[in-house]
């Protein structure tokens, strides 16, 4: 389970920052940033995992505690996306570390770290910690990881109200094979992301 140790042996205001959404072929990548004002108490602590561990209905338990927490001023919180469009243009690891800026930069306050999940880091205006399996160890990590994929999967499935023909509520935009069959039959929708070989292939089919 993940712990606030990395927080406090640095001191000052940390940061985590996670994403969610590198995988899919469609759809924006989005990125939190989570600074707990103090150690979370027991009971939020316990709810904070790795998002990817958590089932979806413990995410959104784990996400209402943490906007009742921000509410109450335990934390800090910020969300942003890049859009489908942007990795398009610029790739999807310069496009996650676009989101993770603007995540950053729509705090209330900067932080003195950011404790980013993975092996690279973004360009922020401030110092920047690495943590390989983040989400897995960091509060602040698993906190922000949780923002992001719920706030994610709820977009996704907004798409699939416009969008019904590619199943966006049941695979969130990731290659599934029902996702691809659907690609396949339909061409892409606007949403999703040239520069990921299905999508161009199938952009190439229907042109």
């Amino acid at each position: 389970m993940p712990d606030y140790l990395l927080e406090l042996r640095h001191g000052g205001r940390v940061a985590g920052v996670d994403e969610a959404g590198r995988g899919p072929l469609a759809g924006p990548v989005l990125a939190a940033a989570v600074v707990f004002r103090k150690k979370p108490r027991a009971g939020l602590a316990r709810l904070l995992d790795d998002s990817k561990r958590l089932s979806p209905e413990a995410r959104d338990i784990a996400f209402a505690a943490l906007r009742e927490a921000a509410l109450a001023g335990l934390l800090d919180f910020a969300i942003a996306a890049a859009s489908s469009v942007e990795i398009g243009r610029i790739n999807i690891l310069a496009a996650t570390h676009l989101a993770m800026r603007r995540a950053v930069l729509r705090l209330a306050a900067a932080p003195d770290l950011a404790l980013i999940d993975g092996n690279q880091a973004p360009s922020l205006p401030c110092a920047t910690q690495c943590v390989i399996g983040g989400d897995a160890a960091s509060l602040s990590i698993a906190a922000a990881s949780i923002l992001a994929k719920v706030t994610r999967d709820r977009a996704m499935r907004r798409l699939h109200t416009r969008w019904p023909a590619y199943g966006f509520a049941n695979h969130v935009g990731y290659p599934t094979p029902a996702h691809r069959a659907a690609l396949a039959e339909h061409g892409p929708s606007p949403h999703h992301r040239r520069g990921f070989a299905p999508v161009d292939q199938a952009v190439l089919r229907f042109a």
